[in-house]
């Protein structure tokens, strides 16, 4: 399987943060976009952001910058179908979709998510980790998403459709199990989380 292009997902409002842009928050010295593209990047053919507002507030990324193609913050969803329609421009099959705030995720994410899609018609792959009272915990912003399908997310959505899960279900996606050590998909929502995530960094 060829390597996908990669989308960052950052069109919340963030909202437990006190608004703005999340992904600015500083980590070490370094900005969460900053951890986060560093990780994703050596993974994927090309790099965009999905991000409401006024794009020019990411120039210094260098990367391009996708809106939701749907109003009021339909949730990541309507991120991964912005990614969809920048890859199928771009003549890519497929997509892989990571979180602006969790800056610990795998370096071999997107190894991990192709290596679960083998054999699927449509590869569609969320990531999911061990929990011992659930059995196991999806993550729904991970994930590996078809370009063919975005036609149908697109249907989804307007007919009202947001939780990840009960689109990926009806499509027959997989999980991908990391059963990394620590919380490899540790995402920064609070203030406390972001103290937290400064004990965690290595």
């Amino acid at each position: 399987m060829s390597a996908p292009l990669g989308v960052i997902l950052a069109g919340g409002k963030a909202t437990r943060m006190g608004g703005g842009d999340k992904g600015r928050l500083a980590l070490r010295g370094a900005s969460l976009f900053a951890h986060v593209t560093d990780r994703l990047a050596p993974q994927v053919a090309g790099l965009a952001l999905n991000a409401n507002g006024d794009p020019a507030r990411f120039a210094d990324l260098g990367l391009p910058v996708l809106p939701d193609s749907l109003p009021d913050f339909p949730g990541p969803l309507a991120g991964v179908l912005a990614g969809l329609d920048w890859a199928a421009e771009a003549g890519a099959e497929t997509l892989v979709s990571v979180a602006a705030d969790t800056p610990f995720f795998p370096r071999d994410l997107v190894a991990r998510l192709q290596a679960e899609a083998r054999g699927m018609a449509h590869p569609l792959v969320l990531a999911a980790t061990p929990d011992p009272k659930r059995g196991r915990v999806r993550h729904p912003t991970f994930g590996l998403w078809p370009v063919a399908l975005r036609e149908d997310l697109r249907a989804a959505l307007m007919a009202g459709t947001r939780k990840v899960v009960l689109w990926t279900e009806a499509h027959g996606g997989r999980e991908a199990l990391f059963e990394d050590p620590g919380d490899p998909f540790f995402n920064v929502n609070t203030p406390e989380d972001l103290a937290r995530a400064e004990a965690l960094a290595p």
